[in-house]
């Protein structure tokens, strides 16, 4: 890997004596998953700093300077088109796969005119997306695992799922279920934290520490490399031909910049939710640093992946 050691080496100094004093949250099973997002949506932090979209923002390589939750907001504009999601007629049924509070999914409803049903393995998640949901939005939520979709085959004309694969174990049942439910001529669209392509880059120590921490405080139970995703989705049975791929982390990238400033940007937000939540913040921060580094490095990417049932 192309990555300053010495420069790791002073940075993991420091950041891992502060991530390994505080008791990681590492992958079990999926009921380590759900906790945590149940944790992180009931303190409400997250939602209060980031707004109704836990996911990356969308920047434009002329500039980083955006408004966060609007950079999100862009995000799912852009991977609606770049997908193909957009030539969808109105009224297209598309499920939105670990859909977290719901802010994809009112969007895809509101502004596409889909109908559209959101699954998490999250009970609070659904909960909260539920209450930010207009009554007359076509826009539902469910408990659902993604790899056990409660669907017949064919049932969606689209799916999407944003930033959940990390946090699923079995990648190639993940990327089976998306198409077994999508219909023939359906769009997949799915964006995902990725690890780098180790079958040309082998890891030094260092490399595979940071990779640790980046699994073992977010429940991740292991990252997939774009080109092993892409291999998951054409060996599908249900797979209708052509998967294609590109890397957004030069668009992504500030978002793990904007992630730690929005905290200092809106300090209000700690004291309406009271001290336990700024210790909440700070024990996120090292990891944020962590993935900005590894996405600047390369040791990270961030793929995302259409193809047609």
């Amino acid at each position: 890997m192309l990555i300053n050691l010495f420069l790791w080496s002073l940075i993991l100094s420091f950041l891992i004596i502060i991530i390994w004093s505080f008791n990681p949250r590492k992958y079990r099973s999926s009921l380590t998953v759900s906790s945590s997002y149940d944790a992180w949506t009931n303190d409400k932090l997250l939602e209060k700093l980031w707004g109704e979209h836990i996911h990356l923002g969308y920047y434009s390589q002329l500039s980083n300077s955006k408004d966060f939750k609007q950079a999100k907001i862009d995000f799912v504009h852009h991977l609606v088109h770049w997908s193909g999601l957009d030539k969808l007629p109105k009224g297209s049924r598309i499920i939105d796969i670990g859909c977290g509070i719901g802010g994809s999914s009112r969007i895809l409803a509101r502004d596409y005119d889909f109908d559209v049903v959101g699954v998490t393995i999250s009970s609070e998640q659904v909960k909260r997306a539920s209450q930010l949901t207009p009554k007359d939005l076509s826009c539902r939520f469910q408990v659902m695992d993604a790899l056990n979709l409660k669907f017949q085959d064919g049932s969606y004309d689209g799916v999407w799922s944003v930033e959940a694969g990390a946090h699923i174990l079995d990648k190639q049942r993940y990327a089976d279920e998306m198409l077994r439910v999508l219909r023939p001529g359906g769009v997949l669209a799915v964006a995902d934290w990725n690890r780098c392509n180790d079958k040309k880059l082998s890891l030094g120590l260092v490399d595979k520490l940071i990779m640790k921490q980046l699994l073992d405080q977010w429940s991740h139970p292991e990252f997939a490399s774009i080109e092993s995703f892409s291999e998951n989705l054409l060996n599908s049975s249900f797979c209708g031909g052509k998967v294609e791929s590109d890397d957004w982390s030069k668009f992504t990238k500030p978002s793990w910049n904007d992630s730690i400033m929005e905290g200092f940007r809106r300090l209000d937000v700690f004291i309406e939710l009271g001290p336990k939540s700024f210790l909440h913040g700070i024990r996120e921060i090292p990891t944020i640093i962590l993935m900005r580094l590894a996405f600047g490095s390369g040791l990270m990417r961030f793929g995302v992946f259409r193809a047609r049932g």
